[in-house]
């Protein structure tokens, strides 16, 4: 072979490596439902920044910035489960459509209030309960009807690339709503006003995705009686149990950092709004930067594999954001959690669908994301904890705790999970 040929014959390879890792958004009816989302996350990645802002100028308190997500959290501890539920039995299109109006009224109605001056810290917990309700529904049966569109072949790599989607407007949403914020013009009524409008293209793209109908009609019952099916399902599968009480851990605590960034900014390095954006944008470049190889593997022998690593890198780099000394070094440090965010979470919501049947899907994908629930709940008392012991210690101690969870499900399930060809192909161990 000629190195003409050569060059040409590898130009070609790394073409179709790129299709492979790009390969669910060639199906239409997907790539219209991950240009929802990417409109949809764009408003939400916004939003998280601009709730910490505003929690922190009313109260100047971490206790105060946990209490928000504690309302988003309990909210979702209630409606994920009723979520998978909805996702299994409806449309999933109709479950979305419902999720992301309630999602668009509550960005508008804070901007509104914002604006005229009137807003009190009653009003951002009311929209953190708001938020934490769509997010129940929405949540399930988005990863439901991605599963649906794409069917097995692509599971790992749709999930990833909505992965991609959700990160990749963290790249510049929570720099661009800083920035937004810090313009007198704007303010942080007017960037919630921005992110509403975000939410309202999110809708619009949905209503052009397919119907998303359940694969089968099932029986009507009583939703708590499906909600006991789902977990009896997840307790009679080792393997599946253990997934999801080491990823409730790994989210519970390890992405708790997020909730305190605003009070590590503005406090600990005694910088402004718009650095808040900045450290977070940098945590979305590196998930970025590792999701499109992700995409490639997600459906691959090496998943598990990945999945442990990114675990331990994301709970490590989660302690060393405690311990940076200077503003910068903190950015770099987010990268690397960005990036093993990414790979957590990618990985282990394909593994969970992977483990499962069709008819279960909405609910166990319900019971994973429960763990986000999790994460609401602690930030009160981490932040609580935070005033007590420093904020320093406290993000320390997150990373330990995911770190941990990580290694326990390796330690527990590497045999079972090692056995499967690839995760996509179901598994009861």
């Amino acid at each position: 072979m000629t190195g003409h040929d050569e060059r040409v014959a590898r130009a070609m390879a790394e073409h179709e490596e790129k299709r492979g890792a790009f390969a669910s958004l060639s199906i239409v009816g997907y790539r219209r439902l991950w240009f929802a989302g990417t409109f949809a996350f764009m408003s939400v990645q916004m939003q998280f920044l601009l709730r910490g802002v505003l929690a922190w100028d009313l109260t100047e308190r971490e206790g105060a910035l946990g209490l928000i997500y504690l309302c988003f959290g309990t909210t979702m501890l209630f409606a994920t489960p009723l979520g998978g539920v909805a996702s299994d039995r409806i449309a999933n299109r109709k479950v979305l459509l419902v999720s992301q109006t309630v999602l668009f009224a509550g960005a508008l109605g804070m901007g509104i209030v914002v604006v005229t001056g009137v807003v009190q810290f009653w009003m951002l917990a009311v929209a953190s309960v708001a938020q934490g309700l769509a997010f129940g529904f929405y949540g399930p049966a988005r990863i439901a009807f991605a599963a649906k569109l794409v069917g097995a072949d692509h599971l790992g790599n749709a999930i990833t690339l909505s992965m991609l989607s959700l990160n990749g407007t963290r790249v510049f949403a929570p720099a661009f709503a800083g920035m937004l914020a810090g313009i007198a013009f704007f303010g942080i009524g007017g960037a919630y006003l921005v992110s509403a409008v975000f939410s309202a293209v999110a809708l619009v793209q949905l209503m052009r995705c397919p119907d998303g109908a359940p694969m089968q009609q099932r029986e009507r019952t009583n939703p708590f009686v499906d909600i006991r099916d789902g977990v009896r399902y997840v307790a009679e599968f080792p393997a599946l149990r253990r997934l999801l009480v080491s990823s409730f851990f790994v989210i519970m605590f390890g992405f708790n950092y997020i909730a305190f960034i605003p009070a590590l900014v503005k406090d600990t390095f005694d910088l402004t709004d718009g650095y808040v954006g900045v450290i977070m944008s940098a945590s979305a470049i590196g998930a970025v930067a590792v999701a499109v190889s992700i995409a490639r593997h997600a459906d691959g022998p090496r998943a598990f594999h990945l999945m442990i690593v990114s675990a331990g890198v994301f709970g490590g780099a989660v302690m060393v954001l405690g311990l940076a000394p200077t503003f910068v070094a903190a950015c770099v440090v987010t990268i690397f959690i960005g990036a093993g965010a990414t790979g957590y979470q990618s990985l282990s919501n394909t593994l969970a669908l992977g483990l499962s049947d069709e008819e279960h899907r909405g609910r166990v994908q319900s019971l994973l994301m429960l763990s986000f629930a999790g994460f609401g709940i602690a930030a009160l008392p981490l932040g609580l904890l935070a005033e007590a012991i420093g904020l320093r210690p406290a993000i320390v101690l997150m990373g330990v705790v995911a770190m941990v969870a990580g290694v326990l499900f390796f330690v527990l399930d590497r045999r079972s999970i090692e056995s499967l060809a690839t995760p996509a192909r179901p598994l009861r161990a």
